[in-house]
């Protein structure tokens, strides 16, 4: 069994600063046969700390199963792939705009996140039978932990996501803002990956990164990476929503969102959501309320809001669809 961690590209900031992406492998030592290999990713964004802590978790795990020799293929762990944008708690790099989410798929970026972007994207697919893309939402939306998947890779991930201990499977059409990004370019290039959502950016949610930890190492012992347990915990199996089961509840004017429920509830059409406030305004709160059956899987954090600015999303119980 063996546990190293190697850097995987070093590069100099335009101020002088030596940024460093590092990978942590456990792997079996074993020549006998080709082991599977997953890679696990967090911190393309730098305010996401969620999937920053699971890394820390799972590798902790990981030295335990080591220790017991129970490891039986690879597993490659890049906690912080963006360190001077997780160093700033910052979505991208202090001093640069770009998404390096955004960075993936063309090998003419001659830009510092297009360099780092192709380096690390040549180590994980040199390294990788599967691949998990961790990331918390933005500012303005807590969500329950889910996995989505775009529409044309449907056949080959959902089976694998299956195994993944999340609340939503979320099935979405293509986009042109997927096709920079890293999970798209490795499903691309023949590599499974899955990208997985949790909670909300600037805040570790331990639970949900508990229950996420607990999926991912129910994947590494379905595809053989870890031993198989004698006793294993329950697991959720995901509610798969197509893009019409999932209704999205949007403010019809600006001002201040009060929720009234919390995330992960069952609702029943005309439960109330929560509440529109005018802060310059002498007019009694506007009331929001569910219009549909389902899971709120979603729900606004950030208080301010603009016609048409989300405020829940619902996945609708399977008879409605």
């Amino acid at each position: 069994m063996t546990d190293t961690t190697q850097i995987v590209a070093r590069f100099q900031g335009p101020f002088g600063n030596s940024s460093e992406i590092k990978r942590r492998t456990f792997a079996t030592g074993s020549q006998k046969k080709k082991s599977p290999r997953v890679s696990i990713v967090a911190g393309l964004h730098g305010n996401e700390y969620d999937g920053i802590y699971i890394c820390n978790l799972l590798t902790q795990r990981l030295i335990r199963h080591n220790e017991q020799g129970s490891i039986t293929g690879e597993i490659n762990i890049y906690p912080v792939a963006n360190p001077d944008a997780v160093l700033a708690g910052e979505r991208s790099a202090p001093y640069f705009a770009e998404d390096f989410n955004r960075q993936f798929g063309s090998q003419t970026n001659t830009t510092l996140p297009g360099q780092m972007a192709q380096a690390l994207f040549k180590d994980i697919q040199e390294r990788s039978d599967y691949v998990f893309d961790i990331h918390a939402s933005n500012l303005h939306l807590a969500e329950l932990p889910q996995i989505r998947i775009l529409e044309k890779h449907r056949r080959k991930l959902i089976p694998l996501a299956q195994m993944c201990n999340t609340d939503i499977l979320w099935v979405h059409p293509l986009g042109p803002v997927y096709e920079s990004t890293l999970a798209y370019n490795l499903n691309r290039n023949g590599i499974p990956a899955l990208v997985i959502e949790t909670g909300i950016c600037l805040r570790i949610h331990q639970e949900y990164c508990f229950q996420i930890l607990q999926g991912l190492l129910n994947f590494l012992r379905k595809v053989g990476c870890l031993k198989a347990q004698e006793n294993t915990p329950d697991f959720k199996t995901p509610q798969t929503l197509n893009p019409d089961q999932v209704v999205i509840i949007q403010a019809k004017k600006a001002g201040l969102f009060i929720p009234r429920i919390a995330l992960g509830k069952e609702v029943q059409s005309g439960d109330w959501i929560g509440e529109l406030i005018d802060p310059l305004s002498e007019q009694e709160p506007e009331p929001v309320f569910s219009p549909a059956c389902g899971l709120l899987f979603t729900l606004r954090q950030h208080p301010l809001t603009r016609p048409g600015s989300t405020l829940a999303r619902i996945a609708l119980k399977p008879h409605e669809d």
